[in-house]
């Protein structure tokens, strides 16, 4: 992914998507976030967010939100072909940019490594 755009081809975008995401079973929990995940069958990794009321007003949850999908666009190299559903905790509104990023950062390489090991049963 380039520049500062993020296309609608590294979304999740129709509820059914979601759906399908979250009858995996396959989580990684953080303090700050819980990322579902799922391979998708794509060479490129697909993100959704979900931030409740419950994380902030609307303020918040737009900063939280901004802040992960721009870590995602810069660091969708460390994923494989998998869809993400991050899931922000109320916790999350309280924490610097650089724990959340760290958070994210070890969700994502855990993530990558798990993807990685399957492949080569």
């Amino acid at each position: 992914m380039s520049g500062d755009s993020f296309p609608k081809q590294y979304r999740l975008l129709s509820r059914s998507e979601y759906l399908r995401l979250s009858d995996s079973k396959t989580v990684v929990s953080g303090r700050s976030f819980l990322v579902v995940w799922r391979e998708n069958g794509y060479e490129y990794p697909r993100l959704g967010i979900t931030a409740s009321r419950k994380t902030g007003n609307a303020v918040v949850r737009n900063r939280l939100k901004r802040h992960i999908r721009e870590f995602f666009r810069h660091h969708c190299s460390l994923l494989p072909g998998v869809d993400l559903n991050v899931i922000v905790r109320r916790q999350a509104a309280e924490k610097s940019v650089a724990v959340l990023s760290s958070e994210l950062q070890r969700a994502f390489q855990q993530i990558g490594s798990r993807t990685c090991c399957h492949e080569s049963l």
